[in-house]
């Protein structure tokens, strides 16, 4: 057992830290009734978070693959606490702006440096064919810590709004301790004279060069959108509903839980299913959710929102799994980032009109007009990445 193997559970433990989120079960609350914003404010708030990000995520994830994934992963608690310390003496848009700017750095530097260490773990163990089983364990037990997180967080907000935000200050310095205890595998780095015509190299690898890599990245994009807007809508559709505050940190708690579930089952479906079936699975999960959300309402409506958090937790492994065979080592954590910058440039430029059309229409009728758009545009992507990755498999002799 080689010496970087004990970071796989410690990047367990940083996953369960980064993830027990105390304040998102009521985040969304906070603003609307404690800072005043708007849905449309809230979701151009979470769109100039993105933009933070896009800013900085390409170029952390180039950064970590250069100076150390155990390094990164340190800036980035350090900005944790930073960013949950200012939330605890903001009351503006301004003051949460800068907060969510500052975060929004931190989790660029975490995004890709996590899963690429545990790879690079996992590769000087020779143990690299079973990531896609470790990578979701580490996305349960990130799930599970934001269940932990929220278990109690309504009550938490009602004593105190200010208490969520306090507990997560602490939490980040305890991620800090975690993280300087990481060990930093070995890795043969390519020597660059320029590191702009490096970075502009990988970024053609991944969206013009690779074929199934370019599709995966859009199905894992267009995915992630399905799962994500609902994650800012769900709080005040359960408060239109009638749904109990006390209610909404074990909804919350039970929606991660179920995350972290289906992301512990997904290897395992994954073989047992195909591709294919998998993501047909997507699909039907999806639109199964948002026409539930978009019909139903009431009391009772916020649990078609646990189908598209199964399917979150499902489709994760998997995807990552298929970029992750795909990515030279030397430049694996800035590819992951890049994909996740894909990501957020999508929602910098659609957040904010949600949050629009749910200002403008209501939030239950914006998940049945949401339905209708990802059925529409789904299918097609899911046959690229399916026929791509069909003849990725004839051309090296898989089944």
């Amino acid at each position: 057992m080689t010496v970087t193997h004990s970071n796989i559970k410690k990047l367990y433990a940083f996953s369960f830290l980064q993830m027990s989120l105390f304040p998102m079960a009521i985040i969304t609350l906070f603003w609307k009734d404690q800072i005043g914003l708007s849905l449309t404010e809230i979701l151009l708030l979470q769109g100039i978070f993105s933009i933070a990000m896009v800013i900085m995520e390409y170029p952390s994830g180039y950064l970590s693959d250069r100076i150390g994934y155990r390094a990164a992963l340190n800036l980035a608690s350090l900005l944790g606490i930073i960013g949950w310390g200012l939330y605890t003496i903001a009351d503006s848009f301004t003051q949460v702006l800068i907060a969510e700017i500052i975060l929004g750095f931190s989790v660029s530097f975490i995004s890709g440096s996590d899963s690429a260490l545990l790879y690079e773990s996992l590769k000087d163990s020779e143990e690299e064919q079973h990531y896609a089983r470790y990578e979701g364990r580490m996305s349960g037990f990130g799930q599970i810590g934001e269940a932990c997180g929220a278990i109690f967080a309504g009550l938490l907000y009602i004593a105190a709004p200010i208490l969520p935000f306090l507990i997560q200050v602490v939490v980040w310095v305890l991620a800090f301790m975690l993280s300087r205890t990481l060990v930093e595998p070995q890795r043969k780095l390519k020597q660059t004279s320029s590191h702009l015509a490096e970075a502009w190299k990988s970024t053609r690898y991944a969206l013009l060069e690779n074929k199934l890599l370019r599709y995966t990245i859009l199905l894992n994009l267009v995915l992630g959108m399905a799962s994500f807007y609902p994650v800012w809508l769900i709080q005040p559709y359960m408060q239109d509903g009638g749904v109990p505050l006390a209610w909404f940190g074990p909804i919350w708690a039970i929606a991660n839980l179920s995350v972290a579930l289906f992301a512990l089952a997904s290897h395992r479906s994954h073989l047992r299913l195909g591709d294919r079936h998998m993501v047909l699975l997507f699909i039907l999960l999806i639109v199964a959710g948002y026409l539930g959300l978009g019909l139903v309402g009431g009391l009772w409506g916020f649990l078609f929102y646990y189908l598209l958090t199964s399917m979150r937790g499902l489709r994760g492994p998997m995807l990552l799994n298929h970029a992750q065979q795909q990515i030279p080592s030397a430049n694996r954590a800035g590819i992951l980032s890049l994909q996740s910058l894909c990501f957020r440039l999508s929602f910098v430029c659609t957040g904010p009109l949600v949050g629009m059309l749910a200002d403008k229409v209501g939030v239950q009728q914006t998940f049945l007009l949401l339905c209708f758009m990802f059925a529409v545009v789904l299918p097609p992507v899911a046959w690229m990445f399916l026929r791509q990755l069909a003849r990725d498999r004839r051309h090296h002799g898989l089944t």
